[in-house]
């Protein structure tokens, strides 16, 4: 991940549409207290949560409300559950993530502009200390947080996946027009996403070693990106 994931507040984005696209789709009353002036003490707890998750230890409430010179019942009131906080937590960081795979494939166009886009997301992920840290020390957890419908970030992911889609290949992608018929920008991207998924999360779920190069062919299979352009 980004250099910007060792802050303790996540770093400005410039308003970049595939930072915010997530968050739009699917809100959670702790991601608009987090908006900024919104409110102070639920920031707080979760600027001191984001660091000890980035510092590669387990988040626990009681240990962050003792931190924070409070009771848990105080935590609790300012940022929901420990689910709800994980999630903000891993989505502040997975948009940073975003934004840096963006802006470094700003020349690619079209299919291989999104296939480099969730390669690079996909390899930064597979390579993040703390977050193979979270995945081994918390596994099953992990993949109901990242790859479940019981939590927003799933839904952001795939929004953001779609917004992708729907800008580098338009509405109908695949669609000649003629006697090849195209696929809806939405069930594309719950492809992508799934096959996201597979490869980053391949040792929670196969066992195997998760590797961006072999998602990297998948996308580009799924994408239709010629081998020649590799």
């Amino acid at each position: 991940m980004p250099d910007s994931a060792t802050s303790t507040t996540p770093a400005p984005h410039d308003d970049a549409p595939i930072a915010t696209v997530g968050l739009e789709a699917a809100p959670t009353p702790l991601s608009l207290r987090l908006a900024p002036g919104a409110h102070a003490d639920a920031r707080r707890a979760f600027d001191l949560a984001r660091e000890t998750f980035v510092a590669g230890r387990r988040l626990d409430m009681a240990p962050l409300a003792a931190s924070l010179g409070v009771d848990r019942t105080s935590v609790f009131r300012w940022v929901g559950n420990r689910d709800a906080l994980l999630t903000e937590v891993l989505w502040s960081l997975a948009v940073p993530t975003l934004v840096q795979a963006d802006r470094a494939t700003a020349a690619e166009r079209g299919a291989e502009r999104v296939a480099g886009v969730l390669t690079r997301f996909a390899g930064d992920l597979i390579t993040a200390p703390y977050f193979r840290d979270f995945l081994t020390r918390e596994p099953a957890r992990a993949l109901r947080l990242l790859t479940t419908k019981a939590s927003p970030i799933q839904h952001r992911f795939l929004a953001t996946c779609e917004w992708l889609v729907r800008t580098h290949l338009g509405d109908t992608p695949f669609d000649d027009g003629g006697s090849t018929s195209g696929i809806d920008p939405a069930s594309l991207a719950y492809l992508l996403v799934r096959v996201s998924e597979s490869f980053t999360y391949a040792d929670l779920i196969t066992g195997e070693t998760p590797e961006a190069d072999r998602a990297a062919v998948a996308f580009r299979h799924l994408l239709r990106v010629p081998s020649t352009s590799a």
